[in-house]
């Protein structure tokens, strides 16, 4: 930094050397000299504590989020995982004064989607819905283009939604334990539908006989409402399906539901038992969470967390998750990292002991 000039900045005659004037302007001359100094460091002192008020300031303006929030749904518009993103959407834009966007990247069994986010900056800007197919995926799908668990880090769980055991009113069982009696008595002949290979109600339908020691036969479906129309019409002996979906065929009597697949009663069909009553540890309910690249943030983590939860526990937003088959549940991301990774481990097993392999 260069120094600071003393002087009066104007020429003019100078004094004889040793004269009484001369002496008297060398002596105002050094007492200016030397306050320039204390002035210039004053200034600069002053500049400085500006300029930490004024980066203090920035950082508080630069407060997450400063942009809006993509939120990656790797499903077509319309479904259930759809809904609930559109619902965070909505929790997010609320509760942090910024827009967050709903972006359908449907395609590959979720894997388009959860590789756009598993590659994304890990800024807190781009979120993914997660769902019982980002854990079943790694087992089922030979190579991913991403790592599930090294590139994702977990936001939240927050809902299960279970599904219920439906068969056609002809076939003569009322409970799990009858439907397991007719199984081992007739092997291979009781069949069971689903939306297709490998979704939540395939591997959900596997676990009951693998469980039960019986073997039954699985027949995929172009969708879990085709596998109803099967079940209805008396096709296939049963069907696990979400009970939004089938609830008016239960109440109309085409349909008669034996259990639920939670491991407690659902509100919404609290008259039907839960098939753990007679398979104890059976658990096998859809779930969708929230979750964003590894490496963001923990205090990013820990806001979006606490948006969500405090959305979706408010008590009408709670009512209408029930409404619609959905057990609130907004778990902390430590706790949703505890329970990604055993449901990853427990899909994994059940995957291959039923010798599932999607190419």
């Amino acid at each position: 930094m260069a120094g600071v000039a003393c002087g009066s900045g104007r020429e003019g005659r100078a004094s004889p050397p040793g004269s009484r004037k001369a002496v008297h302007n060398e002596e105002a001359m050094q007492r200016k000299c030397a306050f320039v100094p204390r002035a210039a460091r004053w200034v600069l002192a002053t500049a400085a504590s500006l300029s930490v008020f004024a980066g203090a300031g920035a950082a508080h303006g630069q407060a997450y989020p400063v942009k809006p929030i993509r939120i990656i749904v790797p499903f077509a518009p319309g479904g259930a995982t759809d809904i609930l993103g559109r619902l965070v959407a909505q929790k997010l834009t609320e509760g942090l004064g910024q827009q967050a966007i709903v972006e359908n990247r449907a395609g590959g069994g979720t894997v388009i989607g959860t590789d756009i986010v598993a590659k994304s900056p890990a800024d807190g800007y781009t979120l993914l819905m997660t769902s019982t197919s980002t854990v079943t995926n790694p087992s089922l799908l030979r190579k991913l283009p991403f790592d599930t668990l090294r590139d994702l880090t977990a936001v939240t769980q927050l809902v299960s939604s279970p599904n219920v055991l439906v068969i056609h009113p002809s076939l003569p069982v009322k409970s799990v334990r009858e439907l397991i009696a007719l199984a081992r008595a007739k092997p291979d002949q009781v069949t069971f539908g689903s939306g297709g290979n490998g979704t939540s109600t395939h591997l959900g339908g596997e676990i009951l006989p693998l469980m039960a020691g019986v073997r039954m036969v699985h027949v995929p479906y172009k969708g879990a409402g085709p596998a109803t129309i099967a079940v209805i019409s008396g096709e296939i002996s049963w069907q696990l399906v979400a009970i939004l979906s089938v609830v008016p065929h239960i109440r109309s009597g085409r349909l008669r539901a034996i259990a639920v697949s939670s491991a407690q009663r659902a509100s919404i069909l609290p008259d039907v038992p839960p098939v753990a009553d007679t398979l104890p540890g059976f658990e096998a309910s859809p779930w969708t969470g929230v979750s964003a690249p590894a490496g963001t943030p923990k205090e990013v983590i820990s806001r979006l967390q606490q948006v969500i939860a405090k959305g979706f526990t408010a008590p009408e937003t709670r009512e209408r998750l029930a409404q619609d088959g959905n057990e609130v549940v907004v778990s902390t991301p430590e706790q949703f990292d505890v329970f990604f990774r055993a449901q990853m481990e427990k899909w994994a097993k059940v995957i291959k002991d039923a010798g599932i392999r999607l190419e």
